[in-house]
């Protein structure tokens, strides 16, 4: 290969001999001591642990040829300058960049004699900082394959699988001995030489269904079954395999976690990524979201959504959000850069709602310096302040669900075509509406998870077990709310579909086996009940009709219901001299509204989130603006108006509350990056003190001002004159 002509370099790294002098800071010099477990007498592993301290991560993953090419000096000094408390360094995997003793292991041809990893280490440990080493073992050098062949992937056919990429190299199979036997020793290499406080791998669980003698005999043991030929998510045997893959990966886990903890207790093995998030919030005590950044029509949002997402299975414990330099395009320009107000409002949505912020950069080379100084920025304000973003707890009233088994097992009828396009469309409808709110996972619905809210939102939340849906019937009980759409609860937790749904207790209503659509030109009629509209309507009463979805459930009735909202069949849309309603107006309602004790219950029969994800209707998103205050009774902890798009999130620190308004006002909202940030101005906010708590202080912390308020009836009240990407109101609280 025509890298291998290329003369390796030693600038800026530790030779094996000046490692070995510096051993007494690791514990041993590699090569002479490989066996020995050491410790860094500057760090006491017997402390509390290390997952909650770092606030600001660093990430430098390096090339094969940066070793002696580019200057590590300068990475270290950007640190330091950005505050990191926390890096990740590449170290093993792929390419090795430390002075491996494993066959196998590739060295980078760059490295000598030297220790590229060493070096870095040295240097961030001497700024007391938090590291983790970075493995990658989804690929491997002809070397090993001619060795061990049966550490490749196998495609369905039979073939050992080359790098997509990077034809010189193959895929290694996830779940067979190539990392169960291989990278194990690597990382025990690796943390019985370094004292590092963790590992985290990247591409670590795979690509697919591979079909090598490994997987052959491991799923059969487990299953019975033949590995599936279908990777279509409702087939049978792909289901299985699905199950087999997450619980070989999930030995995986525990087997790197267990042989890290043997040498150092307090480290741990980090994952990128597990395809269960129930678990991996149960295993983890610190994990990282590898959503870097935007692509395609994603919208600045996902950054936060995801973060609400892992929040709800990891609690209080840290999370971090990676972000990327690079485009995230899929033609893959890694050394690109992205544009200052793109990375800006991606970061400022992530922290808004508790992710600690995590840069990485792919190669120690730079080719582009643009984005050095607005990063700097950023992480230079994260840590003046800091104490306001050590968030205890939300405190946002509003709960919306999510659910992994519906993602899995419900679908194959078209109606149930773009599942995901159902939770979509509400989050994006709850952002419009300037809601505050969290998000549940469908695991976790117990008391001691939902009470905090006020109301429970189920995006057609499908699949849910009869105990599932005891939960939220319990929680209705106890004075809940619930808003939910669709086919909610229409499915068992495996996907097999009900004869009715599971909920129908609650809806006050039943399914009668039809399914409409999809529906052309049908249409919502709005009307008055005792001589007023019903405050669902609210901000669409000057006309008498709306749009509809595109399928809707027909329902039996089983009680009596206000009749705000009904159908207007479907009717011809061409020839236009055809184009008119042949029926009128129906008694057929298109919401169900019930009050059960201090409960109030909205459940719409159509897919009114998906519809409003594919056309963004405006009426549709203020009908669920409207059912949310309705089902809600009383006011948000914080509001919010003027004029344009803001994410809002509130949160709760030992001696203050913070509210964060991140401005996604933009033209490329919908389809990215940003060219330029569009400065929001005088919005007026009200929040809500926490009782017994006196305000004794209020400041914005982006512009650094110290606004004019009033407090009225228990709520802080002030205007918010400029916003440009993000501000965040910090109350000080007493008593």
């Amino acid at each position: 290969m025509g890298i291998q002509n290329r003369k390796p370099g030693k600038k800026h790294n530790l030779t094996r001999r000046e490692f070995a002098k510096t051993s007494m800071v690791f514990g041993s010099a590699v090569g002479l001591f490989p066996n020995i477990a050491f410790r860094d007498p500057g760090r006491d592993f017997d402390n509390s642990t290390w997952f909650d301290k770092p606030m600001r991560w660093a990430q430098l993953t390096l090339v094969e040829n940066d070793p002696g090419q580019y200057d590590p000096d300068f990475w270290l000094d950007y640190f330091k300058r950005t505050h990191s408390d926390a890096v990740c360094l590449s170290a093993g995997g792929i390419v090795a960049y430390y002075p491996t003793q494993i066959k196998f292991h590739h060295r980078s041809l760059w490295m000598g004699e030297s220790d590229p990893f060493g070096y870095l280490l040295k240097g961030c440990r001497d700024m007391d900082m938090v590291v983790i080493a970075r493995t990658d073992p989804h690929a491997m050098w002809p070397e090993a394959f001619s060795v061990h062949p049966e550490w490749t992937a196998v495609d369905r056919q039979g073939n050992k699988r080359k790098h997509w990429s990077n034809p010189d190299l193959y895929v290694t199979c996830a779940l067979g001995p190539y990392n169960f036997e291989f990278m194990t020793e690597v990382h025990k290499e690796i943390m019985n030489l370094y004292a590092l406080d963790g590992i985290f791998s990247n591409r670590w669980a795979g690509h697919g269904v591979c079909y090598c003698e490994s997987c052959q005999k491991n799923f059969y043991d487990f299953s019975g079954l033949k590995l599936p030929q279908s990777t279509n998510r409702l087939d049978p045997g792909y289901q299985k395999w699905n199950e087999w893959q997450r619980n070989r990966l999930y030995e995986l886990w525990q087997l790197w976690d267990s042989e890290i903890r043997k040498i150092n207790p307090q480290a741990r093995f980090i994952p990128n990524g597990f395809p269960d998030k129930k678990i991996a919030g149960e295993q983890s005590d610190i994990l990282f979201t590898d959503h870097q950044a935007r692509q395609g029509m994603i919208p600045p949002w996902s950054n936060g959504k995801r973060a609400k997402e892992y929040r709800a299975i990891m609690g209080k414990k840290p999370i971090g959000g990676i972000f990327s330099m690079g485009v995230e395009e899929p033609y893959r320009w890694k050394d690109s850069v992205q544009s200052e107000a793109e990375v800006r409002i991606w970061v400022a949505d992530g922290t808004a709602n508790g992710m600690r912020p995590w840069y990485t950069k792919f190669s120690g080379t730079l080719y582009d310096h643009r984005w050095l100084s607005f990063v700097e920025e950023i992480y230079k304000w994260h840590h003046k302040v800091e104490p306001y973003l050590r968030n205890e707890k939300p405190l946002a009233s509003v709960g919306m669900l999510y659910s992994e088994q519906t993602q899995r097992f419900y679908g194959g009828e078209k109606h149930q075509d773009n599942t995901p396009d159902h939770d979509t469309g509400m989050y994006h409808a709850l952002i419009e509406a300037r809601v505050p709110f969290e998000m549940v996972h469908d695991q976790y619905l117990d008391a001691g998870h939902v009470d905090q809210f006020k109301l429970l939102v189920l995006p057609n939340i499908a699949a849910l077990s009869d105990g599932q849906c005891q939960q939220i019937m319990d929680y209705v009980a106890r004075g809940g709310s619930i808003l939910a759409t669709f086919e909610t609860s229409l499915f068992n937790e495996k996907g097999e579909k009900r004869n009715d749904f599971g909920l129908r207790d609650l809806f006050g209503i039943s399914f009668n086996g039809e399914v409409e659509g999809p529906m052309k030109n049908s249409y919502l009629r709005l009307a008055k009940e005792n001589g007023q509209y019903h405050p669902i309507l609210r901000g669409i009463e000057d006309t008498s009709r709306i749009i509809n979805g595109v399928y809707r459930l027909g329902i039996q009735v089983n009680g009596e219901f206000p009749s705000p909202l009904t159908l207007i069949p479907s009717y011809p849309d061409l020839p236009m001299e055809h184009v008119y309603p042949r029926v009128p107006e129906t008694d057929i309602r298109e919401v169900y509204l019930r009050e059960i004790g201090e409960s109030r219950i909205v459940y719409f029969p159509w897919d009114i989130d998906r519809t409003f994800w594919e056309i963004l209707n405006v009426d549709h998103g203020k009908l669920i603006r409207n059912a949310v205050q309705w089902a809600m009774k009383e006011e948000q902890p914080v509001t919010v108006l003027g004029q344009g798009i803001l994410d809002i999130t509130v949160w709760q620190q030992p001696q203050s509350m913070t509210v964060h308004l991140v401005n996604l006002t933009n033209p490329m909202m919908m389809k990215g990056p940003f060219r330029e940030l569009i400065p929001l101005h005088d919005q007026e906010v009200k929040i809500q003190v926490p009782p017994g708590k006196n305000v004794i202080k209020v400041q914005l912390l982006v512009s650094g001002l110290e606004p004019e308020y009033k407090v009225s009836n228990g709520r802080v009240e002030l205007i918010v004159q400029k916003i440009l990407d993000h501000e965040v109101i910090a109350l000080d609280l007493g008593g």
